[in-house]
């Protein structure tokens, strides 16, 4: 039976901007999307997003916080996601390209001026008029 997966999206917060990267080599290719991934067995969500972030841009964050969810369905890929958003600040280091073959940059962004194209679960969350930078710390 198929069963929809759980995605970690991570909104790494530094000087009143979010960290985006351009998707590639995978469903989304050519978009803009936080860093995530999926949440493993056994794995909190806050040690998911920690994870993600270290391993695909080399950042270090704090401060977690739970966000919202998006249901995010791509027809076309036949894939279903449930994505649990995190809103994290940053901590240090400097965003790098560590996985080469899902994401082509790093960039920061203000919220009230994102790129185009936005990634699926992105959307979604300006779709519930999201905004990280109204969360209480």
């Amino acid at each position: 039976m198929d069963r929809p997966f759980v995605g970690v999206a991570v909104i790494v917060t530094r000087n009143r901007k979010v960290l985006l990267g351009k998707r590639k080599g995978a469903h989304g290719a050519g978009s803009w999307a936080f860093p995530g991934g999926h949440l493993e067995f056994n794995e909190s969500i806050i040690d998911c997003a920690s994870r993600e972030v270290y391993e695909e841009t080399g950042l270090c964050i704090k401060n977690c916080r739970y966000g919202t969810f998006t249901n995010d369905l791509f027809k076309a890929h036949n894939k279903h996601y449930v994505t649990l958003s995190v809103v994290c600040d940053y901590e240090s280091g400097e965003p790098e390209i560590k996985e080469p073959d899902k994401c082509e940059e790093w960039k920061w962004f203000s919220w009230d001026n994102l790129p185009q194209p936005l990634f699926l679960s992105l959307r979604h969350l300006l779709d519930q008029d999201f905004n990280p930078f109204a969360m209480v710390k």
